[in-house]
Order: C-alpha cells, then structure tokens, then sequence
C-alpha cells in the first residue's frame, strides 16, 4: 500500500494574525485531511478552526508530540500515514521544523520513505531577516544563547566577530521573561558601531521590527518582557 503525505501546517505567530497566515491552499489541505501530529491538541483545534475547518472537530485524529511524548517510539504516530493516510504536523506558532521539534517527525518520515510536503506560512527568522535590513545571502540561526552572563557575554563577542568575517547575519532568540536581560547584556558586551535588529511580535497587532546600532539603542531601552522576540546582529 501507498504511505500518505505529511502535510506541514505553518500557524500564526501572534493573536488574530490568521488572515496574515492562512493561504487559500492550506484551507484546501486541512479540509482533505483528518489527522494530525501537534504539540498542543488544544491550540491546534483552535487553529484549525480559524483557518476555515469544515470538517466536524469530533472527527479528527489528534496525537499529541508535547514535551511529555517524546521519548517513545515515533512509529504510533505513523500507523495512519504508513496505510495511506495523509496527515498534517503543527507546530506551536510558525512553521513546523524551524526552531521546533517537529523536525524530528520530519527525519522520520523521510526515514521511512514517506511524502513530505511543506506549506507556505509564516515563519519568524525569515520575517525578520526580510525586514533588518541585513544580509539575506549569508546568515545563521543560533537559537537560544548560554544562560550564564560570562558565557552569554562571550558569545555574544563571538557573533560579533563572525558577522564581521563572514559578512554574516546572526539571529538568535531568548525565553520571553529573559529579553530585558538579554537586550541589557548585548548593549554591554557589543561595539557601539554593531548593528542590533529587534524584531518584536512578528505579524501582531504591536509588531516593532526597529534596526539601529549599539550606540542608538542605548539611548533609548525598549521594554521586551514577555514578547516574543528575534534578535539579529550585523556588523
């Protein structure tokens, strides 16, 4: 028998950003598919229906791939697509795989020679590349920095340093109650001539993408505590 496809959903980064998330063709595909593999049943139901659901939410085969169930073998996941179904994977907010641990279902797939089809939607490192006025031909994602100030400090220098060898953007991010000390700790340990790109709330209704250097921002601090945010160095 024919194995199915994985379909990957994107979901909307911020509160009442469906319209700027959603594409005629996603409506499409949840609408020709009942199962799903998702991080949180709850949140996905509701995605689903904003984006235009019409099949009845009863009838959806949810298996839940949260902190907590994944550790077991990925093949319970499979049993429906391995038979020919097609299935979506979610992710939290953006797009599944990117900075997500769906990546792992995806390596799987593949693994078992599966179909895998992503979606276009929203992603947040590429909206706020699009937008710092940085290098899109060369750049890393570092994903969440050391906690340690001594060890956080000398990474941020090391950024820095690569930026300005490789003409590289660095984007990294932070736990959202951590970003005043984040933002503190980059005005301390970067040169005042650095680039900072701050991307906040990516397609919310008080979205701030703002690139200015190291000596601008300190003129005047943005509070960041508990919003979501990229950050992007360029020197």
């Amino acid at each position: 028998m024919k194995s199915g496809t994985l379909y990957l959903i994107p979901v909307p980064l911020a509160e009442n950003a469906s319209a700027k998330s959603f594409t005629p063709y996603l409506v499409d595909t949840i609408n020709s598919i009942s199962e799903y593999i998702v991080e949180n049943g709850k949140t996905a139901r509701r995605f689903l229906k904003e984006a235009g659901l019409r099949i009845p939410q009863n009838e959806l085969v949810i298996h839940d791939y949260g902190k907590h169930n994944r550790e077991g073998d990925l093949q319970e996941f499979f049993q429906g697509i391995l038979n020919g179904k097609d299935v979506g994977l979610m992710s939290e907010a953006g797009c599944p795989g990117i900075a997500d641990p769906g990546a792992d279902i995806v390596a799987y797939a593949h693994q078992k020679g599966i179909k895998v089809v992503p979606l276009v939607g929203p992603s947040s490192i590429l909206l706020a590349l699009m937008a710092s006025g940085f290098s899109g031909q060369s750049f890393t994602f570092h994903g969440y920095l050391p906690i340690d100030k001594l060890q956080r400090a000398s990474k941020l220098r090391e950024l820095e340093n690569l930026s300005a060898k490789y003409h590289q953007t660095q984007l990294f991010i932070e736990t959202p109650f951590r970003n005043n000390a984040m933002l503190e700790e980059i005005l301390r340990s970067c040169q005042s001539q650095t680039r900072l790109c701050i991307a906040c709330n990516l397609t919310g209704e008080d979205e701030m993408v703002v690139t200015k250097t190291i000596a601008d921002w300190k003129k005047q601090v943005p509070d960041l505590h508990k919003k979501p945010v990229i950050y992007l160095l360029f020197k």
